[in-house]
């Protein structure tokens, strides 16, 4: 499920993927710390471990920084 999820946000323009997440799962398809690349969560209880990227286009990676935010439905589950 979650690669055949990357393989149909590949055919956007969408340049990243965030996940929030288990470390030792999702760096299996690709997956990084967001934090290497200055991107932080919203939250700051979230360890930052668990809050992680996929770049689906990477050269995209040097125009991107700053806090990620979630819709506000998010709020009622962390």
């Amino acid at each position: 499920m979650v690669k055949a999820g990357i393989e149909d946000l590949k055919k956007t323009p969408c340049p990243f993927i965030i996940v929030l997440g288990h470390p030792e799962y999702y760096p299996r398809f690709g997956v990084e710390r967001a934090s290497l690349y200055g991107i932080k969560c919203q939250w700051e209880s979230i360890p930052d471990e668990t809050f992680m990227i996929l770049w689906l286009d990477r050269s995209k990676a040097e125009y991107v920084s700053g806090r990620a935010k979630y819709r506000d439905e998010f709020n009622e589950a962390v």
